[in-house]
């Protein structure tokens, strides 16, 4: 049979050191996750674009006078009649988008 060696113990300073070296890694790990998950939310637009589709479906469908204006979760949305067209225009804070909508 094979002798085991014996290995010597690892003293506390090296285990500490050790443990704190691997925490450090994690937090770092976290913080970099925590910050790109809130840029995801920051971005994340998909609320007002279905506001937009929901106002689409109301004008082609006749359910809403135009000219129109509303608040939506801190986006100023404004409809305009151009010709034979509806211009949708939604802004919050500076962001400026442009939606044009074809009457059938």
């Amino acid at each position: 049979m094979v002798i085991l060696k014996k290995i010597r113990a690892a003293t506390l300073i090296e285990t500490l050191t050790a443990s704190v070296l691997i925490i450090i890694v994690f937090m770092i790990a976290s913080l970099s996750f925590n910050n790109i998950f809130n840029n995801h939310v920051k971005r994340d637009q998909s609320t007002i674009e279905n506001r937009i589709k929901e106002l689409e479906y109301l004008i082609n469908h006749q359910k809403i006078k135009v000219p129109y204006a509303e608040d939506f979760a801190g986006w100023d949305i404004e409809i305009i009649s151009q010709r034979e067209a509806i211009l949708i225009t939604y802004n919050k804070e500076g962001k400026e988008k442009n939606k044009m909508v074809y009457l059938k």
